[in-house]
């Protein structure tokens, strides 16, 4: 195995590492959301569990996003002919880093105002309603399904908060890189390409589906009428999940499609390095 092969194969490990430290995480958490095991003298322990819970999810964020950097990087410098060498050069280059990056940012807050991570509340007052210091944090470690709990909920300000849970935290990352991934790829991909104009209605309304799964419940309650908007509003919250959850598989094959229209006939990227 070649050096370039062995750090390769090492990033993939940690991306492996880190997916399942997180799955195993959520987990073992979930066995401490019995509310009748939350006696006075179990409060300290949990919460201290809690803590950890945290710590250790963000060391596998570290994990993977490492992991992937060595990955990514290792397919650059070999300059490999397989699709995710394309994908990899494609995305090197200056332009695609600094698409990537404004949309992984403009997505995740996107993302966390439409999850509730991001609350604004102008009607309630914190302080007043719920005896909020302001400002202030902490976690509440129970009790909830498995990836909702430990919650961290923090006061900014009277009206405007945090509430951080697990499984939206890391559907946040995920969502938010793949989003971030296609389309730095699909802007290259429509430079070279030039398709016709024909394309670019569907191209927007499917990506308002599979690229941007948060935007399908706003899209479709333009759509229903006040009365019939309540109820549509609370089974997209419910359905929220799934729409991500479909969107997840496809934005992970989208770029290895559009990295076939990127590859010449000779299986090298038509993108050059800045």
């Amino acid at each position: 195995m070649t050096v370039e092969n062995k750090n390769t194969h090492q990033g993939k490990k940690l991306i492996i590492l880190g997916f399942v430290t997180i799955v195993i995480l959520f987990l073992m958490y979930g066995r401490y959301q019995n509310s009748e095991l939350l006696t006075p003298s179990a409060i300290d322990t949990i919460q201290r569990i809690a803590y950890g819970f945290y710590i250790i999810l963000i060391v596998s964020f570290g994990a993977i996003a490492f992991g992937m950097y060595r990955y990514h990087r290792e397919k650059v410098e070999t300059k490999g002919k397989d699709l995710s060498s394309i994908i990899a050069l494609t995305t090197w280059n200056l332009k695609s880093r600094k698409i990537f990056v404004a949309t992984f940012i403009g997505y995740g807050i996107f993302f966390s105002l439409v999850s509730g991570t991001l609350v604004y509340q102008p009607e309630v007052s914190f302080s007043y309603h719920y005896g909020a210091d302001i400002p202030s944090w902490f976690i509440a470690p129970c009790c909830d399904g498995p990836g909702y709990m430990p919650k961290i909920i923090i006061y900014l300000t009277d009206h405007v908060g945090l509430q951080i849970i697990p499984i939206n935290l890391v559907l946040q990352v995920i969502v938010s890189y793949l989003v971030g991934l296609n389309l730095a790829i699909a802007v290259n991909a429509y430079t070279i390409s030039k398709k016709g104009r024909g394309a670019s209605t569907i191209g927007a309304a499917a990506g308002l589906f599979i690229a941007c799964p948060t935007c399908a419940g706003t899209f479709l309650s333009i759509f229903i009428g006040t009365a019939s908007g309540i109820a549509l509003s609370i089974a997209l919250t419910q359905l929220q999940t799934v729409f991500i959850a479909i969107s997840i598989p496809i934005l992970l094959v989208t770029p290895y499609i559009m990295a076939k229209k990127l590859r010449n006939t000779d299986g090298s990227c038509k993108i050059n390095l800045d």
